[in-house]
Protein backbone atom coordinates (compact mmCIF):
# COMPACT_ATOMS: atom_id res chain seq x y z
CA UNK A 1 0.00 0.00 0.00
CA UNK A 2 1.33 3.58 -1.12
CA UNK A 3 1.95 6.11 2.85
CA UNK A 4 3.02 9.61 2.85
CA UNK A 5 4.94 9.92 6.52
CA UNK A 6 6.75 12.40 8.87
CA UNK A 7 9.56 11.35 10.15
CA UNK A 8 11.41 13.27 13.45
CA UNK A 9 14.70 13.90 12.74
CA UNK A 10 17.26 14.16 15.59
CA UNK A 11 17.09 18.18 15.39
CA UNK A 12 13.65 18.35 15.95
CA UNK A 13 13.06 18.89 11.90
CA UNK A 14 10.47 17.13 9.86
CA UNK A 15 11.11 14.98 7.23
CA UNK A 16 7.93 14.08 4.63
CA UNK A 17 7.72 11.61 2.15
CA UNK A 18 6.25 8.20 0.26
CA UNK A 19 6.72 4.89 -0.06
CA UNK A 20 4.81 1.80 -0.77
CA UNK A 21 6.68 0.29 1.61
CA UNK A 22 6.74 2.04 4.54
CA UNK A 23 8.89 -0.12 7.17
CA UNK A 24 11.77 -0.46 4.50
CA UNK A 25 12.28 3.00 3.98
CA UNK A 26 11.94 4.18 7.39
CA UNK A 27 14.66 1.48 8.01
CA UNK A 28 16.80 2.49 4.24
CA UNK A 29 16.39 6.43 6.35
CA UNK A 30 17.68 5.17 9.28
CA UNK A 31 20.87 3.50 8.19
CA UNK A 32 21.28 6.89 6.33
CA UNK A 33 20.51 5.52 2.52
CA UNK A 34 17.27 7.40 1.84
CA UNK A 35 18.18 11.12 1.44
CA UNK A 36 20.77 13.68 1.87
CA UNK A 37 18.45 15.32 4.64
CA UNK A 38 17.82 12.39 7.56
CA UNK A 39 21.63 11.71 6.82
CA UNK A 40 22.89 14.29 7.94
CA UNK A 41 20.26 14.28 10.92
CA UNK A 42 20.09 10.88 12.33
CA UNK A 43 18.35 9.20 14.10
CA UNK A 44 15.48 9.53 12.39
CA UNK A 45 11.78 8.12 13.79
CA UNK A 46 8.27 7.51 11.97
CA UNK A 47 6.16 10.43 13.54
CA UNK A 48 3.28 9.91 11.38
CA UNK A 49 2.00 7.95 8.28
CA UNK A 50 -1.07 8.01 5.91
CA UNK A 51 -1.98 4.96 3.91
CA UNK A 52 -3.32 5.15 0.59
CA UNK A 53 -5.11 2.88 -1.99
CA UNK A 54 -3.19 4.69 -4.68
CA UNK A 55 0.33 5.73 -5.73
CA UNK A 56 -1.26 8.74 -7.04
CA UNK A 57 -2.98 9.66 -4.04
CA UNK A 58 -0.15 9.44 -1.82
CA UNK A 59 2.07 11.59 -4.36
CA UNK A 60 -0.56 14.10 -4.52
CA UNK A 61 -0.61 14.41 -0.32
CA UNK A 62 2.81 14.54 0.10
CA UNK A 63 3.28 18.26 -1.29
CA UNK A 64 0.48 19.40 0.78
CA UNK A 65 2.09 17.73 3.86
CA UNK A 66 5.42 19.43 3.14
CA UNK A 67 3.54 22.72 3.36
CA UNK A 68 2.43 23.02 6.38
CA UNK A 69 4.00 24.61 9.01
CA UNK A 70 6.10 22.73 11.89
CA UNK A 71 3.36 23.26 14.42
CA UNK A 72 0.93 22.02 12.39
CA UNK A 73 2.76 18.78 11.60
CA UNK A 74 3.31 18.85 15.60
CA UNK A 75 -0.62 18.67 15.86
CA UNK A 76 -0.45 16.20 13.06
CA UNK A 77 1.21 13.64 14.71
CA UNK A 78 -0.14 14.07 18.18
CA UNK A 79 -3.49 13.80 16.84
CA UNK A 80 -4.97 17.31 17.09
CA UNK A 81 -4.59 18.66 13.65
CA UNK A 82 -7.08 21.27 12.58
CA UNK A 83 -8.29 21.46 9.01
CA UNK A 84 -5.14 23.35 7.47
CA UNK A 85 -3.64 19.67 8.11
CA UNK A 86 -6.31 18.44 5.58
Amino acid sequence: MPYVYLLRCADGSFYTGWTVNLQARVAAHGAGKASRYTRARLPVALAYAEEYATEGEARSREPKLRRLSHAAKERLCCGSAGPEAR
